[in-house]
């Protein structure tokens, strides 16, 4: 039986965890739950374990410090790697991510490798967010699209499924950047190496309880990962 990983990073989302969790595991018995939390001073992980108590489908990697998101789904990804995960799926903890929304991502794994939960494949699909940041992030990902030439329109989000070989392909202990830009890398690494990328709409809805993570150091650590991987590409003989 095929096994799809969904790896959730945290950072004080006791308020959200609990709920989430099992949302995310009854929409298929496919699904496990990944938990990387960062040391959570509001007491995550020890609801999360509480919850392991009845559930073997959950598991937990508890780090020492807040280190970040893309460290985080490094970690899940050697775990899904090391774990004989089919499927691996990024999703935030915060429910702006719809659970069942799952199944859509993965039906699409059939015929493609990456398949990314897109706000604006179809329009802007995004609720809740104040019209600075919609076009703070709407604008990234068209100054994306134009330095990279990758035709991803939602390269940097948060919700999306890569199929195992396409994480065995990429050198992951390479991967360095968080936020924005480690979706940016990712994406980019998977288009460079042929894979087939599918979009398919989803609708955001912003966080109702907790905190945003969002910094100015992650848009600025964007920003410079666009032009880093134009040159890299540039230089490396890679073609698409």
């Amino acid at each position: 039986m095929e096994r799809a990983l969904v790896i959730i990073p945290t950072y004080n989302e006791s308020e959200n965890i609990q709920k989430l969790i099992p949302a995310v595991l009854e929409q298929d018995s496919i699904f496990e739950v990944l938990v990387v939390d960062d040391n959570s001073p509001d007491g995550t992980a020890d609801l999360v374990r509480a919850m392991q108590k009845d559930e073997k489908r959950i598991h937990m990697i508890e780090r020492p410090s807040k280190l970040g998101l893309g460290t985080a789904y490094v970690t899940g990804f050697k775990f899904a790697l090391k774990s004989d995960f089919d499927y691996v799926i990024e999703m935030d903890a915060d429910f702006s991510h719809d659970p069942k929304a799952l199944t859509l991502l993965l039906r699409k794994m059939k015929d493609y490798d990456l398949v990314i939960g897109s706000r604006y494949i179809s329009g802007v699909n995004v609720v809740n967010w104040p019209m600075r940041r919609l076009i703070l992030s709407y604008s990234a990902n068209i100054y994306t699209r134009i330095i990279t030439g990758m035709p991803v329109k939602d390269a940097t989000g948060g919700f999306k499924c890569y199929k195992r070989k396409v994480l065995e392909s990429i050198d992951i202990d390479s991967l360095k950047s968080n936020g924005y830009a480690f979706q940016i890398e990712t994406n980019f690494l998977t288009w460079r190496k042929g894979f087939r990328i599918c979009e398919i709409p989803i609708i955001f809805i912003d966080r109702y309880v907790g905190v945003s993570k969002m910094s100015k150091n992650i848009i600025y650590e964007a920003a410079w990962m666009v032009w880093k991987l134009k040159l890299k590409s540039l230089f490396d003989g890679t073609k698409h």
